[in-house]
């Protein structure tokens, strides 16, 4: 689908009832639509699915403007792809950097979202100090993947302690998600992370109590920064639900994919508004 010069990669999966209720879903930094493919169908007894590979990400384009792949240019792809689509309102579910995303386009087009759910996922960092330090931080990671390539980033980036957890998986289960960030590009791992890295977007923390969307914090409980992370922004916002998941980590719906999935479709049937989206 051509979206404002850009090439995006979308999926949808339509829903076995009559809803026209539509569900966007938004991976994380080194996912793609695929993301989501074990949850899909319990959402879809639903839901209209689209799912989308993200600026940068598996299918779609990766420019080579970093100014390109700003958490605004890509919050106004995604209202351009429901255009396309005919969606007026839909509700979002974003994972990590989908997450912030999500969190994004809620805040800047609040009329056409109906609900908001974000698994593992920060407003971004509150002081410009911390946003300058994590930029110099993603700097360096960027210069690695340029000089390493893509292989040895994805080596490294399993290592990290945040995806510990996925360690318990099956071996097929982690063959799948090491098959999702290989399949990525340099030059749209790089432009992501200079263009919407946590450092370079926005703070939404600011914007939390003014944000009357009904949503959906989900943390896994041996991800204890996201935790916290998420019980701050349940204080922060007038309509959330926080819930955890034991035995999970940061990647919730790989980890515990149905208990993950029914509980986003539980709360949906309740506060998504399945009779208003289109």
């Amino acid at each position: 689908m051509q979206i404002r010069g850009v090439d995006y990669h979308i999926v949808e999966t339509k829903a076995k009832s009559n809803t026209r209720a539509t569900l966007l879903l938004l991976h994380g930094f080194t996912g793609s639509h695929a993301t989501y493919d074990t949850i899909l169908p319990i959402l879809a007894q639903d839901w209209h699915c689209v799912t989308v590979d993200l600026l940068g990400h598996s299918k779609t384009d990766s420019p080579e403007n970093l100014e390109r792949y700003r958490l605004e240019e890509q919050a106004a792809d995604l209202i351009a792809i429901l255009d396309q689509l005919g969606v007026q309102r839909a509700s979002v579910l974003g994972y990590s950097m989908g997450g912030r995303l999500a969190l994004g386009l809620a805040t800047l087009y609040t009329e056409r979202i109906s609900a908001l759910m974000l698994q593992s996922a920060s407003p971004g960092l509150a002081s410009r100090q911390e946003r300058e330090a994590r930029i110099l931080k993603d700097m360096t990671l960027a210069d690695k993947i340029k000089t390493q390539g893509v292989a040895s980033f994805v080596a490294e980036w399993e290592r990290l302690p945040l995806f510990a957890t996925q360690l318990k998986l099956s071996q097929s289960v982690q063959e799948k998600v090491r098959a999702e960030r290989m399949n990525q590009r340099m030059i749209g791992l790089v432009g992501s992370l200079g263009g919407m890295g946590t450092g370079a977007q926005p703070s939404f923390w600011g914007e939390l109590p003014n944000l009357r969307i009904p949503t959906l914090l989900l943390a896994g409980q041996e991800d204890q920064k996201f935790c916290g992370i998420a019980l701050a922004m349940k204080k922060a916002l007038p309509d959330a639900k926080y819930i955890t998941f034991s035995n999970a980590g940061h990647t919730i719906h790989v980890e515990q994919p149905e208990a993950f999935g029914y509980a986003v479709r539980n709360w949906l049937r309740i506060r998504g508004g399945i009779n208003n989206g289109l």
